[in-house]
């Protein structure tokens, strides 16, 4: 069987969930010290959909370190089925959110100047968030694609 970079068990695959759950909690983090996050349903959403990935990430960067510690193979195809479903939900739901999220923050920062004019919204928080959202989606968009592409292997 093929050995591929992020794959379950491997130190790798844990490097990218642990990168995937630091940025999402920095994201996280990030809005929440933002006031008026609340008023908009795209930073909630935002906030919703990092806590799903912090969540998931965590329980697989768990799993793999278990892995290593055990010296197991999580390639199996019940497992690898899981997985793949997992980070596609995920993934698709992290694009969404921080997607949205970034077309909320420039219609705040750019056409409605929500950030220089009453009510002074803390643009700069909410685009710091954002980019560590597209960046934790970024390591799961990889983590993804490695865990099809191990899983059309099988």
């Amino acid at each position: 069987m093929k050995e591929m970079f992020g794959g379950p068990g491997k130190v790798s695959g844990l490097v990218l969930r642990v990168g995937q759950c630091s940025f999402a909690a920095a994201s996280i983090g990030v809005m929440l010290s933002a006031h008026g996050f609340f008023n908009s349903t795209a930073f909630c959403y935002l906030i919703a959909s990092m806590g799903l990935q912090l969540l998931w990430s965590f329980g697989l960067a768990c799993l793999d370190l278990h892995a290593l510690r055990a010296n197991r193979d999580l390639r199996n195809p019940v497992l690898m089925s899981l997985f793949v479903v997992g980070d596609w939900v995920t993934a698709i739901l992290s694009l969404a959110a921080a997607s949205s999220a970034a077309g909320v923050t420039v219609l705040f920062a750019k056409d409605l100047n929500y950030c220089k004019s009453p009510p002074f919204l803390p643009c700069s928080r909410f685009q710091v968030s954002v980019s560590l959202a597209f960046l934790s989606w970024s390591l799961l968009a990889v983590s993804s694609l490695v865990m099809f592409w191990l899983l059309a292997a099988l």
